[in-house]
């Protein structure tokens, strides 16, 4: 008896899984932030001026734009590379917390770069353990122009 079509079968298996893994976890890491953007209904929304910036994060001022809720002395953003002191960025607020998440078109792109990082480790997963180039490719690019176009609009 044959092995090889088993031994085909349980690598094309777990490498499928290994590549779903991948997908499903940027997809989990990407959706803590991104729900906050995406999702509007009742979110306390406004705009952040920011006063200072460690390494990791950046502190400022809130004053919302929606109505009932209450200016903020501070609030946290992380830090990515566009912000500055002295600078506006929109922002929604974290239910519960004084952490914000950057809104509009760039903070979409950012809240789903987990994703784009996660596309492109499961384009090399496709394209070596299943073998399926095009697939792969795909993903890729997928991964790539997500990565891009969040770096573009987060820096211009």
């Amino acid at each position: 008896m044959n092995a090889l079509p088993l031994v085909l079968l349980v690598r094309r298996t777990a490498m499928g899984g290994l590549a779903a893994l991948l997908l499903v976890a940027g997809f989990w890491a990407s959706w803590d932030t991104a729900q906050h953007v995406m999702l509007t209904d009742e979110r306390e929304r406004g705009t952040m001026r920011v006063a200072r910036c460690s390494s990791d994060d950046c502190f400022g001022s809130y004053v919302p734009s929606t109505a009932g809720f209450e200016p903020r002395d501070e609030v946290v953003i992380d830090r990515s590379i566009a912000e500055e002191k002295g600078s506006r960025i929109p922002v929604a607020v974290k239910p519960g917390s004084d952490e914000v998440v950057r809104t509009g078109g760039p903070g979409f792109l950012h809240a789903w770069l987990p994703l784009g990082g996660a596309l492109l480790l499961a384009s090399v997963v496709v394209a070596g353990g299943l073998r399926l180039p095009r697939v792969a490719w795909a993903l890729a690019l997928a991964g790539g122009a997500l990565l891009t176009a969040s770096f573009a609009t987060l820096t211009f």
